[in-house]
C-alpha cells in the first residue's frame, strides 16, 4: 500500500500562519484537533477561518475524540472538513455513519488486536485516494494520542502491507526517514515532534521533517531499507 512519496499529515494546527507553512513545505493534509482536553484543542470558529484563508487544493482533517455524533456533522460542516479522523473509543457504527470520510485512528497493545480492529474499521474508511483508510498511533494508557511515544513500528509494518495506513506516534525529523524505511506506511502523521510549544509550530522543524520523510521514501523504493 505504499506510495512513491509517503503522504505527510502535520496536524494539531492551531493558527494560519502555521497552516500555510505547513503547505509550503510540502503538506499534503492538514488537521485540526477538536478534543477539548488536547493541548492543541481549537475552537470550531477559529479552524473555520483559517480553513476559509487556505488555498482551495489544502485537503484537512479534523481529529475528533468520543464526540457525540452531532457534534461531528456539525464541525465538519462548519469547517467544510474534507475528511475526519476519529482518535477515541468510536465504534464501528459510528465510522460508517460519518463514510466515506471518517477514519479510524486505533491504538493496538498487540498484534493480534491490530489485525482485529483493522479488520473492522479499514473497510469503511474513506473512497478517495488522497486520504488513509486508518491510523495507527502509540498506546499508552489513559491518553488518546500527542504523546510525542513512539509507536510499535513493526506492528504498525504488518498493517501497512495491507492498508493505506498513517503512521503516528513520536515521529520527528530525526527518526520520520528510518520509520517510512520500517514501515512503509502510505503517510506520516506528526504534531508534537514539529513543535516549539504544544499547538505552535517550529517551521524549520517542519520543513526538515518533510524533507527527511520524501528521503525515506526514496530510500524505501530503491530497496535500501
Amino acid at each position: 500500500m505504499s506510495q512513491a512519496v509517503a503522504r505527510v499529515k502535520v496536524c494539531g494546527l492551531t493558527c494560519l500562519e502555521d497552516a500555510l507553512a505547513a503547505l509550503e513545505a510540502g503538506a499534503d493534509l492538514l488537521g485540526f484537533n477538536f478534543y477539548p482536553s488536547s493541548p492543541r484543542a481549537v475552537a470550531p470558529a477559529s479552524a473555520a477561518e483559517i480553513i476559509a484563508a487556505l488555498p482551495a487544493e489544502a485537503r484537512t482533517v479534523g481529529v475528533f475524540v468520543n464526540a457525540d455524533l452531532a457534534t461531528v456533522r456539525s464541525v465538519a460542516a462548519t469547517c467544510r472538513l474534507d475528511y475526519i479522523q476519529l482518535h477515541g473509543d468510536e465504534p464501528p457504527a459510528f465510522v460508517a455513519a460519518l463514510s466515506p470520510r471518517a477514519f479510524k485512528a486505533l491504538r493496538p497493545r498487540s498484534a493480534a488486536e491490530a489485525e482485529a480492529e483493522a479488520a473492522l474499521y479499514a473497510p469503511l474508511g474513506p473512497m478517495a485516494a488522497d486520504a488513509p483508510l486508518l491510523l495507527v498511533d502509540a498506546y499508552r494508557v489513559g491518553c488518546y494520542g500527542g504523546t510525542g511515544q513512539k509507536g510499535d513500528w513493526a506492528l504498525a509494518a504488518g498493517l501497512a502491507a495491507r492498508y493505506r495506513l498513517l503512521l503516528a506516534g513520536g515521529l520527528t525529523p530525526e527518526n520520520v526517514a528510518e520509520a517510512i524505511r520500517q514501515v512503509r506506511p502510505w503517510g506520516v502523521d506528526v504534531a508534537s515532534g514539529v513543535e516549539s510549544a504544544p499547538g505552535i509550530k517550529d517551521h524549520d522543524k517542519m520543513r526538515r521533517f518533510i524533507r527527511e520523510a520524501k528521503r525515506g521514501s526514496h530510500a524505501r523504493d530503491l530497496g535500501l531499507a
